[in-house]
C-alpha cells in the first residue's frame, strides 16, 4: 500500500491540534474554575505576580497557565513588557459568564464523557443505553450551563416573537409546558418574562427538577413554575397554549410518542416550539466543527439515552429539520416551519 506523505502530514497535523485542544480545555476550565480570566477582564496588561496578587494563587503556576493561552490564543502577550492581557473579544468567550458565546462550561460535558468513557465502551460492545442520570454529574450541570445562556440572548428576544401570535398570547395570560426541561433556565427565562402566564417544567432526571425548583425559587417564582418529574409522553394538563422542546426531543427513545401527547395536550389553538442543534439533511451538510461536537455528544449522550429507554426511534442530536417534521406529522401535526437559527440551534413552529 502506497502511503501519501502529504495526506499523512495532514491527518497528523489535524490530530495533533485536537491532541492540542484537549490539553488546552483542561486549562480553560482550570481559569474559569478559579477566577483567573475574570480577575483579567478589564485590568489591561499584567503580569503573571499581579494576577496571583488579584486571584491569590501561586505566580509560578500562573505563569505556566498564562504562556498556555497565550499558545492557544485566549490571551494576548506583549513581549517588551512581559504581561498579559485579556482583550475585550476574549473576555465575552472566556470572562463573561452572562454572555451567549461564553464557553468554558463546556468543558464539564467533555469532561464527563471522559469520566464515563467505560460505560461508553459497554455500550458500543452490548448495544444497551445510558440513561443521562447515570453519567458523571459534571454532564448534566455542563449541558444546562453551555445552553442558558444562548437561550438567554434569544429565547425571548427573538424566538419566541417569531411564532404567530404566541407573545400576545404570553402577555395576556397563557399556560406553558417546557418539556425535558433539564434544571429549568428556558421555563424561568420565560416565566420572568411574562408575569401573567403560568409555566410547568417536566423532565425524567429526579435531580435536575430539584435543581429547577430552587432556580425558580431563587428567582421569587415559585408561585408561577411548577416543576415535576414526569415523561414526555405521561405528563399532566391538557390545554397549553405553548408546548416547549428544548434541545431534547432528540434525546427521547419514543419521539413520536411524545409529540403525540403534545397534541393531545394542546389548546385547539396552541403551538409547540421545538428548539433542536443545528443540523443539515446529509453527512456532509454537517462536516464543520458544530456538527462534530454535535455528533460527538450524540454518540455518548443523545442515542446512548434514547437506546436506555428502549428507543423505537433514536433521531440522534443530527436529525435535521426533515427528520424532525416527521416525527411531527407522523403525530398529527400538519404545519411545521423553521422561525429561526444560530450557530448551534434551530427553531421550529408546529401546529395543527
Amino acid at each position: 500500500m502506497r502511503i501519501n506523505q502529504q495526506e499523512l502530514d495532514a491527518v497528523v497535523a489535524r490530530l495533533f491540534g485536537d491532541l492540542s485542544a484537549g490539553y488546552g480545555g483542561v486549562l480553560v476550565s482550570i481559569g474559569a474554575r478559579l477566577g483567573l480570566y475574570k480577575a483579567m477582564a478589564g485590568a489591561g496588561p499584567l503580569s503573571s505576580a499581579e494576577l496571583a496578587c488579584r486571584t491569590g494563587c501561586a505566580e509560578r503556576y500562573l505563569r505556566e497557565w498564562l504562556n498556555a493561552q497565550v499558545a492557544g490564543g485566549y490571551v494576548a502577550y506583549h513581549p517588551l513588557s512581559r504581561t498579559y492581557e485579556l482583550t475585550p473579544e476574549q473576555a465575552l468567550v472566556l470572562a463573561d459568564d452572562t454572555s451567549p458565546v461564553y464557553m468554558p462550561n463546556g468543558w464539564q460535558v467533555v469532561a464527563s464523557m471522559w469520566a464515563d468513557e467505560e460505560k461508553a465502551l459497554e455500550a458500543f460492545r452490548t448495544g444497551k443505553g445510558i440513561h443521562w442520570g447515570d453519567h458523571d454529574e459534571r454532564m448534566v450541570c455542563g449541558v444546562a450551563a453551555f445552553f442558558r445562556n444562548g437561550y438567554r440572548a434569544s429565547l425571548v428576544n427573538e424566538w419566541l416573537p417569531a411564532l404567530d401570535g404566541v407573545v400576545a398570547k404570553l402577555r395576556e395570560g397563557a399556560t406553558v409546558a417546557d418539556v425535558g426541561c433539564g434544571h429549568g433556565h428556558s421555563t424561568v427565562l420565560m416565566a420572568e418574562a411574562f408575569p401573567r402566564s403560568r409555566f410547568r417544567g417536566f423532565d425524567l432526571h429526579e435531580g435536575s427538577i430539584a435543581t429547577a425548583r430552587r432556580v425558580a425559587a431563587e428567582a421569587g417564582l415559585s408561585d408561577r413554575v411548577r416543576f415535576d418529574v414526569a415523561a414526555a409522553d405521561a405528563y399532566p394538563g391538557e390545554g397549553y397554549d405553548l408546548i416547549c422542546f428544548f434541545d431534547c426531543l432528540h434525546d427521547m427513545g419514543r419521539p413520536v410518542a411524545a409529540a403525540e401527547h403534545a397534541r393531545r395536550s394542546l389548546a385547539p389553538d396552541g403551538s409547540v416550539m421545538l428548539i433542536e442543534p443545528m443540523a443539515g439533511e446529509r453527512v456532509e451538510d454537517n462536516a464543520n466543527p458544530v456538527g462534530r461536537l454535535y455528533y460527538a455528544a450524540s454518540t455518548t449522550l443523545c442515542c446512548a439515552h434514547a437506546i436506555a429507554e428502549q428507543g423505537t426511534h433514536v433521531l440522534g442530536a443530527q436529525a435535521g429539520e426533515r427528520g424532525l417534521g416527521d416525527v411531527f406529522r407522523h403525530a398529527g401535526f400538519r404545519h411545521l416551519r423553521r422561525v429561526a437559527e444560530t450557530p448551534f440551534n434551530m427553531v421550529l413552529e408546529v401546529r395543527r
